[in-house]
Order: structure tokens, then sequence, then C-alpha cells
């Protein structure tokens, strides 16, 4: 979470060096948003043992269907290859493992305790009981941000990122209607061809 404190703002100070603005964004139509609200509140649940890890596979399939029906704008096609990624280590492992080295790292030992005591359900210490490790918690973003990620967060980030930075650089429609009335302005070749023979 920490990390999105930090991207989407960089994502929109990009947009603007680009030439966009958070209008063009906001003309940006997304399909059933409310279903990526959704998944994202579910993540946040403070349910825990089952029940928890049940709203946890819940929320990335609210999360998959708003990737999957908006796939054609910008940076949705890598958030969804991001989310999926997240989603096998995680049902996999009955849980998203985290790495010590990731977490010493990242400035986070303080955590370690409470990983080991299973407090957190929706994360756990990685193990050698663990399968596909890698593609779990072990990269570690050291301060300010003390964060561990996966390669699924990473790429779910950049898509975000890459969304915002396309979407602030789309013309607003009220430029586009311009564009299109200076163009139907213009006379055409075959008006100029019957003005001449007249």
């Amino acid at each position: 979470m920490r990390l999105v404190v930090v991207t989407i703002p960089v994502a929109i100070v990009v947009g603007y060096l680009a030439g966009g603005g958070l209008g063009n964004l906001a003309n940006v139509r997304l399909r059933w948003p409310m279903s990526g609200l959704a998944g994202i509140a579910l993540q946040f649940a403070p349910v825990a043992g089952t029940g928890g890890m049940l709203l946890l596979v819940a929320s990335f399939l609210f999360l998959f269907v708003a990737a999957g029906v908006n796939r054609r704008l910008p940076g949705f096609a890598v958030i969804l290859v991001g989310l999926w990624l997240n989603f096998v280590v995680i049902t996999v492992n009955e849980g998203m493992p985290v790495t010590e080295h990731a977490l010493v790292a990242s400035g986070q030992v303080n955590t370690l305790a409470d990983l080991r005591s299973g407090a957190d359900t929706k994360h756990h210490l990685a193990s050698n009981r663990d399968q596909l490790v890698f593609l779990g918690d072990a990269i570690p973003i050291p301060p300010p941000i003390h964060q561990a990620v996966s390669i699924g967060d990473l790429l779910a980030y950049s898509g975000a990122m890459w969304f915002v930075v396309r979407g602030m650089r789309r013309p607003a429609p009220q430029a586009a209607d311009r564009g299109i009335e200076a163009e139907d302005a213009q006379p055409r070749p075959a008006d100029l061809s019957a003005a001449e023979a007249s």
C-alpha cells in the first residue's frame, strides 16, 4: 500500500511532464469500476483464518473481472498479468510467502515475529515448504518505502502508472470535437473541383 502512495503521484508528475492533464484522465471511461473497488476493499477486510483467505481469493476474482473488461485500456493487460502471478503464488501456498531477506533489507525486521506467529493469515514467512517463492514478496524496497513486494506487485503498479500517464495524455473530447469541426470546415477536393467547373 505504501508503494501506491509513491507510484501514483510519480505517474501524475510524469503525465504532466509529457504534456498531459488530469482532466484528460477523468474522461477515460472505466468499465465495471465497482468490481475493482470491491476487490481492493476485500483485500483489507479484517478477517482472520479460513474466512480471511476466502475473502482474499474473492478479492482477486473481482479484480480479475475489472482488469479483464478494461484490458484494452493502456496498462490493464500488464495489471492483469501481475494479478495472476500474485493469485497463483497465494493459492498454491495458502497465503503470500514473504522472504526473511526481503523483510530485513526493506527495514521491516520488527514484522518477523508477527509472520512467524501466524498473526497475519494473508502473509507468512517463507519456508522450504512453500512453492514458487520467487513469485512471493521477495523483492525488498528500502527506506523510506519499507516494503517487500512481488513480481506481480511490480507489474500491477507499472500497469497502473502506465494507465495514468497515457490517460493524462489523451485529448479531451472537446478538443477532439474541435478537430473534427475544423476538418469539416476545410474544403474537400471534390468541392474545389465543382467550384472550378462552375
